[in-house]
């Protein structure tokens, strides 16, 4: 006789059924837990790790190079708001817009790296977002423009591009500035432009070294580069629609709204408490609000 007085053939069957039992229940366990996983919000993700993991474009002064610049301050400010550790995610921005959102935000990039809980540096802009319906664009927290630095020693006034007649420009080639220059008035400046300049803020060093007349590139750029050099002005560059500029905000995940919400109320503590300001002046740029 087996055990409890059953037959042994009926307590093997006992025992694989009380096996079978512990198995269901342990998998019904794990499972539960992957659900209740899969239910945190992208808040409580965030919380729950500890850390908020920030898509910062690669080498971009004044904004940032080697972990340091006035998004990885930001990314610093955000992270502290929501009482978590900073985890910096830098990546080499791809073709376009789209596929930096794609590879940071909502899905990862094929290498193996990303989603960030948030990528900075987006363009708040509605066609923009009408194309990638999987993520929030939202905060802006500041407003970027073309803009373009001159000697006043040799070229004392701008009421147009007209001005910089026969002056030599440093711009970077591969630019919404160095597009703007070589197409403005039908080419007429093409032959003027040193395009060799990888960003604005080399072109800056151009023009502060006396190589050239002029400078053009992001308004950020040029001031981190030239702010509170007499010898120079820095004005938006005079070309119709350019004057205003664009705003630049973030992006999350579209199912994230928490976490847009959380982010959005530390922008505007920042921007209220003039940290946000402070950031910029850091990085000896102007904020501007969006």
């Amino acid at each position: 006789m087996g055990d409890q007085g059953l037959p042994r053939d009926a307590a093997g069957e006992a025992a694989l059924i009380g096996r079978r039992d512990w198995i269901v229940a342990a998998a019904a366990l794990c499972a539960g837990g992957a659900l209740r996983a899969q239910e945190l919000s992208a808040l409580e993700r965030v919380r729950q790790r500890g850390s908020l993991k920030v898509g910062l474009y690669h080498d971009m002064p004044p904004f940032h190079v080697d972990g340091q610049g006035i998004d990885a301050e930001l990314g610093r400010a955000l992270a502290a708001a929501l009482g978590v550790k900073f985890a910096p995610m830098p990546f080499h921005a791809d073709e376009n817009m789209d596929d930096d959102l794609r590879n940071l935000v909502w899905r990862g990039h094929y290498l193996g790296f990303g989603p960030a809980d948030v990528l900075l540096h987006v363009p708040v802009d509605r066609p923009l977002m009408a194309g990638n319906p999987r993520v929030l664009i939202f905060a802006p927290y500041w407003r970027e423009r073309v803009a373009i630095a001159r000697d006043l020693g040799k070229v004392s006034t701008m009421e147009s591009l007209k001005d910089f007649a026969g002056q030599r420009i440093a711009v970077p080639g591969q630019s919404l500035a160095g597009w703007l220059l070589i197409g403005a008035d039908d080419g007429a400046y093409r032959e003027q432009l040193l395009t060799k300049w990888k960003d604005g803020t080399e072109a800056a060093r151009a023009l502060a070294r006396g190589e050239v007349a002029a400078a053009a590139g992001m308004a950020s750029e040029l001031e981190s580069t030239l702010a509170g050099d007499a010898r120079f002005a820095i004005e938006p560059l005079p070309v119709p629609r350019m004057r205003d500029g664009w705003a630049v905000g973030m992006a999350v995940k579209k199912d994230a709204a928490d976490l847009a919400q959380a982010l959005q109320a530390a922008v505007e503590s920042l921007a209220a408490s003039g940290e946000l300001r402070a950031i910029f002046a850091r990085a000896r740029v102007t904020w501007r609000p969006a």
